[in-house]
């Protein structure tokens, strides 16, 4: 007979906003969920991002894909001193992250443009601006896809490597037994067997967002009991709040 579901671990950061589903979900199922990041980012220091010999000065645009990449994209330039020119064009993945430049320029009198999450929408905006060396502000574990799309666009671009997805040390964690542990990224599954090398499965279930998490999970030896997104199941919470009223 399969153990009941009590406690659930969630490897990513606690929701900052109270209407988290993961929040509904415990007190509907009355079980606990405790949330834990697996894996962090490190900015890359100036130093090593030199290595790359990628010049903030020679771009005339930025593509920004995420908060994050804004946030170290105007670091490494404070680091490099070098000041972003006010003729800088921004294109920017969302409206959110747009506007997230407000933190840093002066949003009104900046040539910002922005898609509606999907980089193919992006790309359409780009387009009209083919004359521009782009430059692409990323993490270590960037998507092929994006490289891919800009490749195929013939876009003048430099990847530019500047924050890093690494471990988190999890030693003040004298276990993780858990009913269920849930996994988004192949880093989370790496963080679990780099902070628990002696690791057994056993009754525990494991939850995976996303086919390359899949992938690794299989990979690490792991049995998978809880995939999302599915159809029935888009977010991660609805596909553990099917898992236990089946």
């Amino acid at each position: 007979m399969a153990q009941k579901i009590k406690t659930i671990l969630i490897s990513q950061p606690k929701p900052s906003t109270e209407k988290s589903p993961y929040f509904d979900l415990a007190e509907r199922q009355k079980i606990t969920i405790d949330f834990r990041p697996f894996i962090h980012v490190e900015g890359m220091e100036a130093q090593d991002f030199r290595q790359q010999r990628v010049d903030l000065a020679e771009h005339t645009a930025v593509i920004l894909t995420s908060r994050l990449a804004v946030d170290h994209y105007f670091r490494m330039a404070k680091e490099l001193r070098f000041e972003v020119p006010d003729s800088m064009k921004y294109f920017c993945i969302s409206e959110s992250t747009a506007y997230y430049l407000q933190k840093y320029v002066q949003y009104r009198k900046r040539k910002i443009f922005h898609g509606t999450i999907k980089f193919d929408e992006l790309l359409v905006l780009m387009k009209k601006h083919k004359s521009e060396k782009f430059l692409l502000p990323c993490s270590d574990l960037l998507k092929d896809s994006i490289p891919n799309a800009l490749e195929a666009g013939s876009f003048d671009y430099s990847r530019a490597v500047m924050y890093r997805t690494v471990c988190s040390d999890l030693s003040d964690l004298s276990d993780v037994k858990y009913d269920i542990l849930v996994f988004f990224s192949p880093s989370g599954i790496e963080s679990l067997f780099k902070n628990f090398p002696d690791f057994e499965q056993g009754q525990t279930r494991i939850a995976v967002f996303g086919p390359t998490t899949a992938k690794a999970a299989e990979k690490a030896g792991l049995r998978i009991d809880i995939h999302a997104p599915t159809a029935k199941a888009p977010s991660m919470s609805m596909a553990i709040d099917q898992y236990i009223k089946n």
